[in-house]
Order: structure tokens, then sequence, then C-alpha cells
């Protein structure tokens, strides 16, 4: 066991005022590794901006504003973490939920780019693949 010793013992965090929690299970059990990075913005800010039920009621106008993110993936996010049973809305109220089971693991995106298929070992068969289309095309 590692032991620990503060590395700055004039700034060791106290809990005033509000607090907001997350669960040693939510990176314990791989609910962090589930989520993209859009997913996980939103769904700290709504841990850390909701009370102690979890609520909060901020527009999406001013999260894609607080977040850097454009509405469409403010959008994407918000779904993705209703579908993933990780917080709920109503269409103006936020409620962050207690954790599922189990996190839902999005499907693998497909490959999109051509050094994202190199990397893979793809590219030499997308090559023949689009080298066969061609002849095809052609009447070879």
């Amino acid at each position: 066991m590692i032991e620990k010793t503060t590395l700055c013992a004039n700034r060791i965090r106290k809990i005033t005022g509000s607090f907001a929690f997350i669960e040693h299970r939510f990176l314990r059990d791989r609910f962090f590794q589930s989520l993209t990075h859009h997913e996980l913005s939103l769904y700290l800010f709504l841990v850390l901006v909701g009370d102690r039920k979890g609520l909060s009621y901020y527009s999406y106008d001013k999260i894609c504003t607080l977040l850097r993110i454009s509405v469409d993936e403010y959008i994407l996010a918000r779904n993705a973490l209703i579908d993933k049973d990780l917080i709920a809305f109503d269409g103006r109220l936020f409620q962050v939920l207690s954790l599922p089971h189990h996190p839902a693991m999005s499907p693998p995106r497909a490959l999109k780019t051509k050094n994202e298929m190199e990397k893979h070992g793809l590219a030499a068969i997308n090559s023949l693949i689009a080298r066969s289309l061609k002849e095809v095309d052609h009447g070879l």
C-alpha cells in the first residue's frame, strides 16, 4: 500500500457551502470510460450545478456557452446520457440519476479517415475494394 502524505498542507480541500460528488463506482465500474468527451463534460457540469437531488435547470444556450460546444454536440451528448440512464430531462429540468448497475457502452464507431484505416491495417483492403469497383465500373 502506498503511504500518502499531503503535498500542499495549506491547500487541503474543505467542504464549504454546496457540495457535488461522484461515486467512486463511476470510475471503477467504467462509466467514465463509457462516455465521449462531450458526454463527460455535460455529465460533470450537471453534477456540479445540481442540487442535493441532482436537479438543475440551465438552458441549452448557457450550457453550450459554458462547455464551449455547439447545439448539435449538446443534443447528442444530452440524448446519449439519457439513453445511458445517467440523467433525466423533461424539456426544462435536468436530474442526475443514481448510477445504474452497469454502464451502457457505445458501439465502436466506424473508421472514417485514411489515417485511421492505415493505423488499423485496413488501407490495403480499402484500396483493393476501391480498385475492384473501378474495374467493374469501367467494364474490365
